[in-house]
Formats: C-alpha cells, sequence, structure tokens
C-alpha cells in the first residue's frame, strides 16, 4: 500500500497549478510559508516514504498534497541517479548543487516529468510561482537528502544510494 501524504487539509493553503504550497522548515528564499522546526513538512514525509513509495506503479491521490509527494519522490530518485557515481559527501554535494541549478519546467513545458498531474498554469505570474516554489522545495529535499545518502564521516549510505537503480511509476530517469 503506498504512503500518502498527512496533509489533507487544504484551508488557508495558496495553490498554483492545482499543487498546494505547502509551509516548509527552511531557510532558503521562496513562495513557501515557513513551517515550525519541530513539525514534520512535505519534505520530511517524502524523505521518508521514498524508499517504500519507489516500489510502486500506480500511486492514487487522496489529496492534492499526494501530487507534491510524486513529485518530490520523483526529484529523490534523480537526485540518487546523480549520488550514484559521487563517492564522497563533497562530491555529491557539488552533483546536488548542479542538478539545482538546472532550469525546473513548470506543467506545460517540454520536460515536465508528469504531463497532467498538476493543472496548467492560468497566467505567467501563476508559473513563476509555481516555478520558485519548486526550486525551493527542491533544494530543501536536496540539503536533507545528502545528509540521509551520506554517513556522518562523508562516506556513501549504500542503503540510500542502492535504490538509484530503482524506477519510480515506471518513469526512467536518464
Amino acid at each position: 500500500m503506498v504512503y500518502h501524504s498527512s496533509f489533507v487539509d487544504e484551508e488557508g493553503i495558496t495553490k498554483a497549478c492545482g499543487c498546494p504550497l505547502l509551509p516548509l522548515k527552511s531557510h532558503i528564499k521562496g513562495p513557501a510559508p515557513i513551517s515550525e522546526q519541530d513539525k514534520t513538512d512535505i519534505v520530511d514525509e517524502a524523505i521518508t516514504f521514498f524508499r517504500a513509495n519507489v516500489f510502486f506503479t500506480n500511486f492514487d491521490i487522496k489529496s492534492p498534497a499526494d501530487k507534491l509527494l510524486i513529485y518530490l519522490t520523483f526529484y529523490i530518485n534523480v537526485a540518487l541517479k546523480r549520488l550514484e557515481g559521487c563517492r564522497t559527501l563533497a562530491v555529491g554535494t557539488k552533483a546536488i548543487i548542479n542538478l539545482g541549478l538546472e532550469d525546473i519546467p513548470v506543467p506545460g513545458e517540454t520536460g515536465f516529468p508528469f504531463p497532467g498531474l498538476f493543472s496548467l498554469p492560468q497566467s505567467l505570474d501563476e508559473a513563476d510561482l509555481f516555478r520558485n516554489y519548486l526550486k525551493q522545495v527542491r533544494e530543501e529535499t536536496s540539503g536533507r537528502l545528502l545528509s540521509v545518502a551520506y554517513r556522518a564521516n562523508g562516506t556513501p549510505n549504500k542503503w540510500w544510494l542502492a535504490f538509484a537503480k530503482r524506477k519510480f511509476i515506471n518513469v526512467v530517469v536518464l
């Protein structure tokens, strides 16, 4: 059974492209509201549920937050693919920074991994808001992923990097 997001209450949450802009425990500037440090956010959920959810080829969407969970699970898969050949934390950090510098497509643009999952932006402002939110959430996910993909001594954690070989929802990562 797939793990779903616990963020089902959408009251007071801004949306862009049908995706809730959920609060993050983040120091990175962006459009996401700030969450309390002791609460679980969507990035925590994505990293916690990744190793279980990556085995599924179907994912029932029970709330709009599940769409973001799907996107983050895919992004973690991409990030782990990039980290696969990196033997030290320093090299892995460089690979993740380069991944963060890549263009982030939004629904309707070529290169967006899940056409139809999110609605198309109604305006250029909504597209920019969604792009900036995805950039912020990807950067936050990358930072937290490095702390689990590498041990304290800087060596790779094989129990995490082994999941780089998995396909999520039968989407091949290049």
